[in-house]
């Protein structure tokens, strides 16, 4: 049995990158999962690749950021597989980058509304399914940038970031008496197309490299491993935590 038998998941952001790999291993590991973003295309062919492998899957593409969509998901996961267990609330974009004055308001707006709103969002209409669970774990994907560095030209992405983990704090103390555990995950530079919009030479990427103690980006399917590890019950004293999975870019100097 895996480490998710029987358990119920939704992993927004699936379509590539961290989501992609995080359903697919959740899967792996005994999970139903419900998949969402924005592109449907990517989305079936993942839920293809899970059930010929002999998992459970199910797709929905739209906007993490309607409030429609936010409920969709969680009636999809009750619908089709009985409730929720987990939700990984990972959809997420750069934004526009560049100096804050040259940040219009638009831009801004449109950063937090996925990167931060969406996960209110997501947690309004997960958290009551996962208590009728009586338990379960939420995971917002946040980030080192804003938290542990300041990086120029993110102030949007920095600001919607680091307003997950108050977030997280927040509904880790609000429900941590019906025993769901609330948890940001903040990777370091890691090799998705996100991440590949930032770092997109063989210099930038050189630079990003340099930057962590590991001298290297992690992969997706490193991240999914520890998205699981607090999705799981080897987690169970986890909660209201921003844990730190960033090849020690957060305390390199050199």
């Amino acid at each position: 049995m895996g480490r998710l038998a029987n358990k119920v998941a939704i992993i927004t952001g699936a379509s590539s990158g961290i989501g992609h790999a995080t359903a697919a291993l959740f899967a792996r590991e005994g999970a139903a999962v419900v998949v969402a973003a924005r592109r449907a295309a990517p989305l079936h062919d993942l839920v293809a690749q899970i059930r010929a492998a002999g998992g459970r899957a199910s797709a929905l593409a739209g906007d993490v950021g309607n409030e429609a969509f936010a409920q969709a998901l969680v009636a999809r996961a009750v619908d089709e597989y009985g409730g929720l267990d987990i939700a990984f609330n990972n959809a997420g974009i750069l934004g526009e980058m560049g100096p804050a004055t040259q940040l219009s308001l638009a831009d801004w707006n449109q950063v937090l509304a996925i990167n931060l709103t969406s996960a209110f969002l997501a947690a309004k209409y997960q958290l009551p399914v996962m208590a009728a669970r009586q338990g379960g774990s939420l995971i917002f994907t946040s980030t080192f940038v804003g938290y542990t560095a300041g990086m120029p030209g993110m102030a949007a992405y920095a600001a919607s970031k680091a307003g997950l983990i108050g977030l997280t704090q927040v509904l880790a103390s609000e429900y941590g008496a019906q025993q769901i555990r609330v948890n940001a995950l903040l990777p370091g530079g890691t090799d998705t197309p996100a991440g590949r919009e930032f770092a997109n030479t063989p210099e930038a990427i050189a630079l990003v490299q340099q930057l962590h103690a590991l001298k290297r980006m992690a992969t997706p399917a490193e991240i999914a491993r520890s998205a699981l590890y607090l999705a799981s019950d080897e987690a169970s004293f986890t909660t209201g935590t921003a844990m730190l999975v960033d090849g020690g870019v957060s305390i390199q100097r050199v």
